[in-house]
């Protein structure tokens, strides 16, 4: 090997710095001793071409990416030079033609996406290495990935397609009676032939007509089949196997966004375009393509979509839709913190976009010439009709450019989908490499120098009219009031004038803000905004009945964002988020105690429609997994911000949709379960990948038998479907892992100790407190042996503890306790050894004691009188007696006593179904169980208000519910001493 490393430090590649080849020197030495690279070796006698020695120096030093991938799949680069694809450039069917003739090898759908995977590998170091190589100019390299893409969907829907007719039949036209296919809508960069190389890509899925299929093993609906197969197309797109992804798939874009069906036919389509669609929406259809799909189908359903993209007349509305896209675009920035983001920071490539998009939209309807998805054609044609300065065209496509090929630098070092300018040395080196710098500085002036155009040609073209917030003549006189007042009493008069119920709170309220330290100290564009908003504040709140406790709620919220100030300008440019700030604050303290904590919640106000839109755990799910998708897998703390945000704008939502009587009470409990679960499910999924980088997997007996796993068992209101605002996670771990063996990776630790860790982690992931607060308290005392016991337990010593040392308390627990997430395999275990010991016969007297000692403690603890047993002026709704936990120990006594008997009474975990089964079971009568129910649902539905009104459990008789809650709790004292009284 001496000879051979000499001939590699031979090696050079000219205007690269020294560091940069350095690296790629080394990576070539390391891949010539992994695979024991031999002075007659294939590559050696590439290297013996200057050109390629160059190309494959520049290349390794620059994408680790395409280094890693040669190094672990040597025979690809073998493959790619024996070949001479990485020499030339393809034809537009050529990634079709190659990916055909593998995929026709295929025999099922393992397969098909191991080809996928194999075939993506493949290409895209063929794609960086031409790009890096800058043998491919820009336009070359974003064609060739969206041509990628093409052929990925295409042949992918060419396998399943005929896969699902098997099963499903032929999906048939409802009028024409001819068969149906798949029309796949290419959004965004994939639509105009501009994919990055670390792109998702934006689909929306279509289909012709509505009818049903036909032979086959079942008849279903067309847009069933259809839906079918458009999910089997994405887990062929997007899922992570041993063999990578193909691309991720982003879904968002399609009508409804999340909460829509995944497919729709072209009637629902032009449905909701004409009547539903957004002004953003325009802006995203402008690069729509059809990417799959009959040409006849394909052209008919753009031409049901062109009159929403493109008004028959010149449309300058256009101009106020970017400044809010715009202004959506940098409050995300600046709530993530991001700074140097090619993509979206000021001068960025959006806002070149948004240039061309702004004229399309314009213009499009009266000359076709804008409808077109290229932007450099855009350019050329503004500069054409000189609808911008001369030369400005030509300078913006020249920084487009600039800025794409520094956006694929980022990207193909490492494969990963950031825009982020690199902080570190040696990342910023390889950038200026690939760009053909010889240091950042000089790199970073010549970026600095395009993003400064681009930002003045936007900036010129997205300014504000001088006419726009002039107030109208009402808010004038709010203002000069604001303003003016300096007399309490007159001040307060005014106020009751406006519709103030209580004005001299709000009068106090207002003149404490005006004359606080904070607003004096307020630089004057700052001062500006708060005096132009806080006029409509006060119309806002003055249309409300109770306008004083909205006003009361937003203060702190207005003096929390005085620093963020962008935040007024969001309230101020969009009155409907300002009225549904107002609405939810007036109705519930909760909510703006919430969005004052963490303003970026505003945010969610904007789209009413998913503000109040009640959502599924699928689309709760779906969202989750798209977010956690932008965000590298190596940053744990973006990824603990981006979880935290998601709670609490799930939370607001699930909180708007209660408030607006959208959601019952079980369905408020059920999001919010949902909410749970769906993130318990992201962070194990963390935790594991975080364990298995650092120590591998948990050691197995036998290589062949599955890898052992971790459940995780809710308890309490998580386990009852219960959960409110706030509340904590009850949670126990259980694995299925030997304790005697040892992880399989370089740092070794026993299973006892791996587990551990992982639920350590989990654990930290929920509840640390960063700068969006926590994810969720988490409570494991209810694990065996509570504190004193181990934080996991394998699930023998579960079953053991629970049949023999466990207490009535622990059973009574267990009433509640459900699989919440992880292995499926142990949570149908879990419910077998569950089973086992709730049906357990126990002694009559005993049980009876034992619930009953600890009904009486926690009265004695947690009620509203020390003798636990209330008061006839106070009424603690949960702890006294008649109240809530009454009910649930009624519950619980019920099963445990009888599941021997009737094991219908453990099937399910929450107090509503445990209830039905005592009636079916003949436990309880008829009445009493509806009795209970009622009372149930009330008591918790006041509890519920009260949470979101920031008010303790206690009610007294000022309570407009007193009467109703003082008849339920008779009722079910009633009951509870029927059941109990004798004991």
């Amino acid at each position: 090997m001496v000879d051979i490393k000499k001939r590699i430090a031979q090696l050079h590649a000219e205007q690269m710095p020294e560091a940069v080849l350095a690296l790629g020197r080394a990576r070539l030495e390391n891949f010539c001793d992994r695979h024991g690279v031999s002075p007659d070796h294939w590559l050696l006698k590439q290297l013996e071409d200057a050109d390629f020695a160059a190309q494959l120096l520049r290349v390794w030093s620059c994408s680790k990416f395409v280094y890693e991938t040669c190094l672990t799949w040597p025979d690809v680069l073998e493959n790619l030079c024996a070949s001479g694809d990485l020499g030339s450039a393809y034809t537009e069917q050529c990634y079709r033609q190659k990916l055909a003739a593998l995929v026709g090898g295929a025999d099922d759908e393992k397969a098909l996406h191991r080809v996928l995977r194999q075939f993506r590998r493949r290409e895209m170091v063929r794609i960086v290495w031409r790009d890096f190589a800058r043998r491919g100019a820009m336009l070359e390299t974003t064609g060739d990935v969206t041509r990628l893409a093409e052929a990925c969907i295409g042949e992918a829907i060419r396998f399943l397609h005929p896969l699902i007719e098997t099963q499903l039949g032929t999906p048939v036209g409802k009028y024409s009676g001819e068969p149906q296919q798949l029309v796949v809508l290419g959004m965004g960069k994939m639509g105009a032939w501009e994919l990055n190389v670390s792109s998702d890509i934006d689909l929306i899925f279509a289909f012709p007509e509505d009818g049903e299929t036909r032979n086959g093993r079942k008849q279903v609906s067309n847009q069933e089949f259809f839906i079918r197969l458009a999910q089997k197309l994405i887990q062929a797109l997007d899922s992570n196997t041993a063999d990578g992804f193909v691309f991720r798939v982003d879904m968002r874009l399609r009508p409804y966004g999340d909460s829509g069906s995944l497919v729709l036919n072209f009637d629902a389509m032009e449905e909701y375009y004409q009547t539903q669609g957004r002004d953003w929406e325009r802006y995203a259809m402008i690069k729509a393509r059809a990417v799959a799909g009959r040409g006849q189908d394909s052209a008919a359903l753009m031409t049901i979509l062109r009159p929403f993209t493109y008004r028959k007349y010149i449309d300058f509305t256009a101009i106020q839709s970017l400044r809010d896209m715009k202004a959506l675009i940098n409050r995300e920035v600046a709530r993530l913190g991001v700074v140097d983001d090619v993509k979206k920071s000021a001068g960025g490539i959006r806002e070149v976009e948004f240039i061309a998009q702004a004229f399309q939209l314009i213009r499009g309807g009266k000359d076709l010439r804008f409808q077109n998805p290229s932007l450099r054609i855009i350019l050329e044609l503004l500069g054409g009709e000189q609808l911008l300065p001369p030369g400005d065209s030509e300078k913006l496509w020249s920084a487009y450019e600039f800025l794409r090929n520094t956006e694929h630098a980022i990207q193909g070092m490492a494969d990963k989908q950031t825009q982020l300018l690199p902080v570190d040395d040696q990342g910023r080196a390889i950038v200026a490499a690939v760009m053909g710098f010889p240091c950042w500085a000089e790199f970073y002036r010549q970026l600095e120098s395009h993003r400064k155009l681009v930002k003045t040609i936007f900036a010129g073209i997205a300014a504000e009219s001088p006419q726009e917030h002039q107030l109208a003549a009402p808010l004038q006189a709010a203002k000069a009031l604001w303003l003016g007042a300096e007399d309490a009493r007159v001040f307060a008069e005014d106020l009751a004038a406006m519709g103030f119920a209580e004005a001299d709170l709000a009068a106090a309220l207002l003149l404490a803000l005006r004359e606080s330290r904070t607003v004096k100290a307020l630089t004057a564009s700052v001062r500006e905004r708060l005096d132009r908003f806080v006029p409509l504040l006060l119309s806002h709140c003055a249309a409300q009945p109770n306008g004083h406790l909205a006003l009361e709620r937003i203060i702190p919220l207005v003096e929390a964002i005085l620093r963020r100030s962008a935040y007024l300008v969001l309230m101020t440019e969009n009155p409907d988020a300002l009225r549904q700030l107002v609405y939810l604050c007036s109705a519930s303290s909760w909510i703006g105690e919430q969005i004052g904590r963490y303003p970026a919640l505003l945010d969610e106000l904007l789209d009413v429609r998913t503000l109040f839109t009640p959502a599924n755990k699928q689309s709760i799910s779906q969202e989750l997994r798209q977010l956690m998708l932008r965000i590298p897998a190596d940053d744990l703390e973006a990824q603990m911000e981006a979880l935290r945000y998601f709670r609490r704008a799930q939370g607001l939502r699930i909180a708007a949709c209660e408030v607006e009587g959208a959601l019952p009470l079980m369905k408020v409990s059920d999001n919010l379960t949902w909410l749970a679960e769906v993130i318990l499910d992201q962070v194990l999924a963390m935790a594991w990948e975080w364990m298995i980088a650092r120590h591998g997997r948990p050691g197995k007996i036998d290589a062949a038998d599955p890898d052992p796993g971790l459940l995780v068992i809710g308890y309490g209101k998580l386990g009852g479907i219960e959960l409110g605002h706030g509340s904590d996670l009850d949670l126990v771990f259980l694995h299925n892992a030997s304790p005697n063996l040892y992880s399989d990776g370089e740092r070794k630790i026993d299973n006892n100790s791996y587990f551990m860790r992982l639920c350590q982690r989990l654990i930290h992931v929920l509840s640390t407190q960063t700068v969006g607060g926590h994810l969720y308290e988490v409570d494991t005392r209810l694990r065996p042996n509570g504190n004193s016991g181990l934080l996991v337990t394998s699930l023998d010593a579960f079953a053991r503890y629970q049949l023999e040392n466990a207490w009535t308390w622990e059973h009574q627990a267990l009433v509640r306790a459900r699989p919440v997430a992880g292995d499926s395999q142990l949570a149908s275990q879990f419910g077998q050894i569950r089973d086992r010991v709730l049906c357990q016969r126990r002694e009559q007297q005993k049980l009876c004691a034992d619930v009953l000692a600890m009904r009486d403690k926690m009265r004695a603890h947690l009620g509203s009188k020390a003798s636990g047993a209330g008061s006839a002026e106070h009424f603690n709704i949960k702890q006294d007696a008649g109240g809530i936990v009454d009910i649930e120990f009624i519950v619980q006594y019920s099963a445990l006593r009888y599941a021997s008997e009737f094991p219908a009474l453990i099937e399910y975990t929450d107090n509503m179904r445990i209830l039905d089964a005592m009636g079916s079971c003949a436990l309880m009568t008829a009445a009493e169980v509806v009795q209970l129910q009622e009372c149930y649902i009330f008591l918790r539905s006041l509890g519920h208000r009260l949470n979101l009104q920031g008010k303790p459990s206690t009610i007294d008789a000022e309570n407009g519910d007193w009467q109703r809650a003082s008849d339920c709790r008779r009722q079910v004292v009633a009951i509870w001493e029927q059941l109990f009284g004798g004991q």
